[in-house]
Parts: structure tokens; C-alpha cells; sequence
């Protein structure tokens, strides 16, 4: 048969059941709605969480590790080779935790365009003198500006300006638990300690707030060459070399080439925050199965409807084959009706959805754990809304499919011998 004559009797046959048709519609449109939605704040959240590490962590890490030394005198004498050496209580190395030639090291990692940038640092434990209590910390020592570019420093200050540590000698940001503590405002001047007698008064020139309290209670910065001062070090001395990458899939490859080129160890992001991913993972598996169950359902509505349909619409059937249609062409129409429920509900639980997402977008949302955030988390990523359109057109097809090749099957001459 012709598909215009096919696409006006499953016309009227939606119209003919319009209450039952908006029914099923209506359960698709929540679904994908309910979808959209869930999965846009699932993921928002997800980035935002990432976000509070992922995007402050370097994607390659070059630093000396404490650790003890592997090769044992014993096992570079030449009589014992081969042989099995039980040795105790093993105490660090006097390995040096500065990295030795830092200035070839830099310009090498400059040149390598596989790097997108690179931050410097020197890292220091020290006490923060308050009168005769002394409060533990860290200070490190940063290039305000290449952190402020590639790790989102200045996102999280809270107070002042990050280029004053660059501009004002002698200067300090305090973590906000820090700050808190030691009742320390922007322009008062704090005394530090190092873990070798070392003094040297510093101007508080900004507070930052990281969103994780315990980290902002002991951390602080200053620039490197304020650091290197502190440490009574010369100005080549650097503890940490932090790399951003172009590509972040890259980073434990290019790791292990870095630890065997510079002879230094190498941490990459995914070591480092594997915990993060599997996090990230779990929560989005959790919003794709809820969003499937919910479209499942939907379709098992559609699949009573349909049945329901064909049961009473029996007598339309068998004259439609009377007349001279195919079993297909019956199918075809049964198959067109579920579409449509699918097409027409679909498209405005995506427009329902990305007005929700909208909504929630737009809620209010702010907490001292979370400086840089005013509003709930959605990610609008396409991706979801192309995934709800096709779930609900399969769905709502294989819905149709077994109602439609129920009625293709249906046999004339019985339906109408037995009127």
C-alpha cells in the first residue's frame, strides 16, 4: 500500500484512542525528562567534584621521593649475587629532595610539545609562630602567574590579589583555616619557622579557600623566590616540577618516560586520583540505569496501550486485510502508531528535561566547602540528549513490535465469521 494512505489509518487510529495515546506519550515524556535532568545534575556534580582535584593536580608530577635506598651493600657484593638477602630495618637514603639541574630540566620540558605548560615549585614544612603556640604547616613556593594559568589559583582566592605574592617581597596567601587560626587579616605580618631554625617574617597579602577544609588548615604560599629565601637555599633550588599536558591520556606514558630520561620520580593524574574516577564512574553508571529503567517502563505502558488497541480494534484489522492489505502494511501501521508516541513524547521530555536542567542550573547553592560555586552543577553535554531521543525511539519500537506483528497475524476470516 501506499505509505500516505498507511500514515492516515494509523492517524486515526491514534485519534481514535487519543486519551490512551496521550497517556503513553505522557510516560515517555516523563521519562526522558526525568533522564535529561538526573544525568545533566549527575554529571554536573561529577565535574564539579573532579574539579576540586582533578583540575588543581598536575597532570605529570617530577619530584624526589623519600625512600630507602634499593641497592644495599650487600647486593653489590659480587659473592652474595643470586642470592636471597634479608635485611632490616632499612632507613631512608640521604638522597638530596631537590631536583638536581632544574634549569636544563625546565627548558628541556619547554621544548617538548607534548607539554601545554609547566609550574615550578618549592615546597617547605614550617610552624607559624602565635605567640608561644607554634601551629604546623606547608608553604609553597609557587610562580603565581603559570599556577594562576594552569591550575585555577586565582579562582580560589578568597581575599587580595594572587599577583601581590609575585609583586610584594616577603609576602604569604594563608589557607582559611590558617588565616583562622592565627586571627591573621591582608596587610598583618606573621612569623615562620622552618623545620631547621629558620625565621622570616612575611606579609599576609591574601586568604585562599580550597574546598577542603582539612588542606586549608595548613597550607600556605609564597613565591618561589621567597621560599628559596626562607630555606636559605640558591635560587636554582626547586622540590617539584608540575606539567600540564595537551593530552591528559598521555599522562603515564609520558611519565614513565620522564622518570627515565631525568632519573627522577614521576606521578601521573591517574595514579593519583584513581579514587576520583572510580567515584566519577560509579555515579554516572548509577544515573544511566536509573534513566534506562525509567524509559523501560515507559515502553511497557506503551505495550499495554498497544495490545489494548489491537484487542478492541479487531474488526478494523481483519477489513483492512479484507480490503487488500498485507500483513506488513498492518505491522507498518501498529509499528507508526508506537513511533510516534516515541517521537512526539521524546521531543518534549527533551525540551522538559532541558527546562528542569535550566531550573536546577539556577537554585541557589552556596557552602564555605565550595568557594568557587553559587549554583547547583548541569552539564548540558549534547550527548545526553542525542542517548534520551534514541533510547526513547527503540524503546518505544520494540514496544510496538510485538502488539504490530500480533495484529499482522491476525487471520480475516475468522474475525469476521465470528460476527
Amino acid at each position: 500500500m501506499k505509505p500516505g494512505l498507511i500514515t492516515d489509518i494509523a492517524k486515526s487510529l491514534l485519534l481514535a484512542r487519543l486519551r490512551q495515546t496521550v497517556v503513553a506519550a505522557i510516560g515517555v515524556t516523563f521519562s526522558i525528562a526525568m533522564f535529561i535532568a538526573l544525568l545533566g545534575f549527575m554529571n554536573g556534580l561529577n565535574d564539579l567534584l573532579d574539579g576540586l582535584v582533578l583540575n588543581r593536580t598536575a597532570h605529570v608530577r617530577l619530584f624526589n621521593e623519600v625512600k630507602p635506598n634499593p641497592d644495599q651493600p650487600i647486593s653489590l657484593t659480587p659473592e652474595f649475587q643470586g642470592q636471597h638477602h634479608f635485611i632490616h630495618s632499612i632507613k631512608s637514603s640521604g638522597l638530596r629532595l631537590d631536583i638536581a639541574n632544574s634549569g636544563a630540566i625546565l627548558e628541556a620540558l619547554q621544548r617538548d610539545p607534548r607539554v601545554k605548560g609547566i609550574a615550578p615549585r618549592v615546597n617547605a614544612p614550617i610552624l607559624y609562630n602565635s605567640g608561644t603556640i607554634d601551629i604546623t604547616g606547608v608553604v609553597g613556593g609557587i610562580d603565581v602567574v603559570a599556577e594562576s594559568d594552569l591550575f585555577f589559583f586565582r579562582d580560589y582566592i578568597r581575599a587580595g590579589d594572587p599577583l601581590d605574592l609575585k609583586n610584594i617581597s616577603n609576602s604569604i596567601i594563608l589557607g582559611k583555616g590558617v588565616a583562622d587560626k592565627l586571627l591573621a587579616e591582608i596587610g598583618d605580618v606573621i612569623q615562620v619557622t622552618t623545620s631547621r631554625g629558620e625565621q622570616l617574617p612575611l606579609k599576609v597579602v591574601g586568604i585562599f579557600q580550597s574546598g577542603l577544609a582539612d588542606f586549608d588548615k595548613v597550607q600556605s604560599y609564597a613565591s618561589v623566590s621567597t621560599v628559596q629565601k626562607l630555606l636559605a637555599k640558591p635560587n636554582t633550588y626547586l622540590t617539584d616540577v608540575q606539567i600540564k599536558l595537551h593530552q591528559l591520556d598521555s599522562a603515564p606514558t609520558v611519565a614513565r618516560e620522564y622518570a627515565r630520561i631525568f632519573e627522577l620520580d614521576a606521578e601521573d593524574i591517574q595514579t593519583a586520583n584513581a579514587q576520583f574516577e572510580t567515584g566519577s564512574f560509579i555515579r554516572s553508571l548509577i544515573s544511566y540505569v536509573v534513566g534506562i529503567v525509567l524509559l523501560i517502563v515507559a515502553g511497557f505502558g506503551i505495550y499495554n496501550i498497544l495490545n489494548m488497541m489491537i484487542y478492541e480494534k479487531m474488526d478494523t484489522i481483519a477489513i483492512l486485510k479484507a480490503t487488500g492489505f498485507s500483513g506488513s502494511d498492518v505491522r507498518k501501521i501498529f509499528l507508526g502508531i508506537a513511533l510516534s508516541i516515541g517521537l512526539a513524547g521524546g521531543l518534549l521530555g527533551l525540551a522538559i528535561g532541558f527546562g528542569l536542567s535550566v531550573l536546577i542550573d539556577h537554585v541557589p547553592f552556596v557552602t564555605p566547602a565550595l568557594p568557587t560555586i553559587t549554583t547547583y552543577p548541569v552539564n548540558y553535554d549534547l550527548k545526553y540528549y542525542l542517548i534520551g531521543i534514541s533510547f526513547s525511539l527503540i524503546t518505544t519500537y520494540l514496544a510496538g513490535f510485538f502488539p504490530a506483528r500480533k495484529a499482522s497475524m491476525v487471520d480475516p476470516v475468522v474475525i469476521i465469521r465470528g460476527k
